[in-house]
């Protein structure tokens, strides 16, 4: 039996002082859970057969473990390499970048340009033919000539103009510091800066563009600094993560890895949707702006109805090219390190096999993978969410045996986590559910002898450390911090689309509206995963039961506000806990199944399931709908839940007319919602009209949940279709 002082210092939540005659099966009596709490050092077995005195064990914050430097200069000045990366990369920024509006030729000014404008003119190219949306931002009066056309103004100031594919003359008159902005053909929402790529100082016949559309310069600084972040991060964290066992490790980078591949297959199968290009536009003028270290409140407007941070994640990938590819390839990076999460959550939790099972089942669920193939917020949430969780549920982890050092340690501890939190409220502000999750995580793990302080400092720490770092990573609100806030929150009150729900069409659905949703769009065999795991937590009741259940409960709490819309699109973190609560029915399944490698054969089989489940939807995921309420096509044709609701399919039957339409054929879309998505050929666009009946060519898009009448000469000659919903119809006239 082990002695008392060691059983005493596991329930304290610190390390066991050593001992003499202290068994080497002590340890083995303490759960797989609580024995991660004291990280006792191997005992060393004496001359004569018996465990003479050991060191006392060390704690992972009292000595270095990994990745420490040991020369003396080095280690005086170790925090400071950081800084010194992130100022080289910025001066390399500054030394090689070329200023947009001094890539054109300066010329003297016209009597119609405003007083003591500078003038710059010269080509832009057009990368899309069809309607463009192009203009400035100037603090003072100024003057944009574009392809013949003329704008005036002060502020932002913009216009839409059908232009063919190719340069086009610009000249622009404007005081210091005014910007160009647009919205090429394929994008609409808030304007992004004009790069530099897309500019020349030659008229059209003679201008030459290097890439036009993109700034891969700005991509790469960004990336490097996103790096030095993360690689500082992780040397904070490096006694912690030098403790991970390395089988973690593993796990976790084929959750990872898999997670990555299944998205980037066919990353853009699916088409645009609704959101994407108003991210994509914001988050490419915000990464513009920190490299530029512009920090005015003028240059943040752009979405700010939503904080900065997923902005600024994938808006490093669209720097790197003119086109959503690169953005949305970071998005799956960010819920693949979401999902890798999960392995050591749930081995934590319950244990490593359940761990690596839900961070499976997670990476493969359709609702899962969708989301993490757009540029949205979905993404990032996923990450925080699990990050959160696991930090809060290392609160107590090996504390120093000295309480004043153990009490410094959780204090700090605390703060991260209250930063971890920071960043998910950075990223959506119904991030902040995830706040009171990991409270009652810290205060359930807390160890007796901790509990009062981890009550008290979690009330001051967490929501301070969280409400300091949504202030630091959003610098629109840096001057008037809760003026922008109240502006940014009174854009959102505004009522979405009604949608069809259980039958009916409402856009104020039951506070229901969310758990049926989660209920209906989850794969069947997960289901009955998380029937057998519910059994097993009912029957057990413990801490672990306890969290996973508040895990699954805390992002329903959206449901208390207006925003019930758009299926599980607010509730990703739900999904997170159901992987999770479904591992744990396999595992529960193979114990009742009493059969060797039960679960080896159960969780390859739940694998083999979603896996197939893909490849069947495959690349509508956004519109699964589980084997219980009879898939897509059923669900559409009895009106339970909204499908073809954010513009997946619409691409191929645009690309449909373009391919099949004559020159200048007459083309109606009134008929597509979101019709900002309908991105038709240059010479299609003159001619186009909102009458059906004059129309050639008609695109219907979810025809099962909107009506559209049609003409009755209108025949189907292409559709869309997924698990047999139809997404979206084209129609032909004579």
């Amino acid at each position: 039996m082990a002695p008392p002082s060691m059983l005493d210092s596991v329930v304290d939540g610190r390390a066991p002082a050593p001992a003499h005659g202290a068994s080497a099966r002590a340890r083995d009596l303490l759960e797989p859970r609580d024995r991660n709490l004291i990280a006792p050092e191997r005992l060393r077995r004496r001359p004569g057969g018996y465990f003479g005195p050991v060191r006392e064990p060390r704690a992972l914050t009292q000595e270095p473990l990994a990745g420490v430097p040991t020369g003396r200069g080095v280690k005086r000045f170790w925090g400071a390499i950081p800084i010194a990366v992130a100022a080289v990369l910025l001066l390399v920024r500054a030394w090689l970048h070329v200023a947009p509006l001094d890539r054109l030729a300066t010329a003297a000014a016209e009597p119609q340009d405003p007083p003591a404008a500078v003038v710059h003119i010269g080509s832009i190219f057009v990368a899309r033919g069809g309607p463009v949306i192009i203009g400035f931002q100037s603090e003072g009066a100024a003057r944009l000539t574009f392809a013949g056309h003329e704008l005036r103004g002060a502020d932002l100031v913009t216009n839409r103009f059908i232009v063919p594919q190719g340069p086009a003359a610009i000249r622009f008159a404007a005081p210091p510091g005014a910007r160009l902005v647009w919205s090429p053909v394929g994008r609409r929402g808030d304007p992004e800066y004009v790069p530099t790529s897309s500019l020349s100082p030659e008229p059209p016949a003679r201008a030459v563009f290097d890439g036009p559309g993109a700034a891969p310069l700005d991509g790469v600084i960004a990336l490097g600094l996103l790096a030095t972040l993360v690689a500082s991060l992780c040397v904070l964290a490096r006694r912690r993560l030098a403790a991970v066992p390395r089988g973690t490790w593993l796990a976790m980078a084929v959750v990872f890895a898999a997670g990555v591949a299944v998205r980037w297959i066919d990353l853009g199968g699916f088409g645009q949707t609704w959101d994407e290009d108003i991210n994509w536009a914001a988050g490419r003028n915000y990464i513009t702006n920190v490299v530029g270290l512009d920090f005015s409140a003028r240059s943040w407007r752009w979405n700010f109805e939503h904080p900065p941070v997923m902005k600024l994640l994938d808006g490093i990938g669209a720097q790197l090219a003119d086109g959503l590819g690169p953005a949305r390839a970071m998005s799956a990076i960010w819920i693949a390190l979401g999902c890798a999460l999960l392995v050591p959550i749930g081995g934590r939790l319950f244990r490593p096999r359940v761990g690596v099972l839900a961070g499976a089942i997670a990476t493969l669920l359709p609702p899962m993978v969708a989301h993490g193939q757009i540029v949205g917020h979905e993404s990032p949430t996923v990450l925080w969410w699990a990050l959160a969780i696991l930090l809060a549920l290392g609160m107590h982890d090996y504390l120093s045996p000295n309480d004043r050092k153990a009490a410094a340690m959780l204090r700090v501890r605390m703060a991260w986590v209250g930063v971890a939190i920071g960043v998910a409220i950075g990223s959506r502000f119904i991030n902040g559910l995830v706040g009171p999750l990991c409270a009652v995580i810290v205060v359930v793990q807390a160890p007796p002898r901790w509990r009062r302080e981890t009550l008290l400092w979690g009330a001051i720490l967490l929501p301070a450390a969280a409400v300091v770092t949504n202030y630091v990573v959003w610098p629109r609100v840096w001057a008037h911090p809760f003026a922008s806030l109240y502006e940014s929150l009174h854009k959102l009150v505004h009522p979405h689309f009604p949608e069809p729900f259980l039958g009916t069409i409402t856009n104020h659905p039951g506070p229901h509206y969310f758990a049926v949703y989660l209920f209906a769009t989850l794969p069947l065999g997960v289901l009955a995963g998380v029937a057998a795991g519910a059994v097993r937590m009912a029957r057990t009741r413990d801490r672990s039961a306890l969290i996973a259940v508040c895990w699954f409960v805390a992002p329903l709490g959206i449901a208390l506000s207006p925003v019930r819309q758009d299926g599980v699109r607010y509730v990703m973190p739900c999904i997170l806990a159901l992987a999770l609560i479904a591992a744990v029915g396999v595992d529960q399944l193979a114990v009742w199944a009493r059969v060797r490698h039960a679960f080896t054969a159960l969780a390859a089989l739940v694998v083999a399931y979603l896996g197939l489940t893909l490849v069947r939807v495959h690349p509508y995921y956004l519109d699964y709908f589980g084997e219980q309420v009879g898939g897509a096509g059923n669900v559409a044709a009895r009106g339970y839940f909204e499908t073809a609701w954010w513009g997946e399919g619409i691409a191929r039957a645009v690309t449909y007319v373009n391919a099949h339409a004559a020159p200048n054929a007459r083309v109606h879309r009134e008929c597509v919602l979101p019709s900002h998505l309908a991105w038709f050929r240059e010479d299609l666009w003159m001619p186009m009209t909102n009458v059906a009946t004059e129309a050639t060519w008609i695109v219907r898009y979810a025809p099962e949940s909107r009506p559209c009448p049609l003409p009755p000469d209108a025949r189907p000659v292409f559709s869309v279709t997924s698990d047999g919903l139809v997404l979206a119809t084209v129609y032909e006239r004579p």
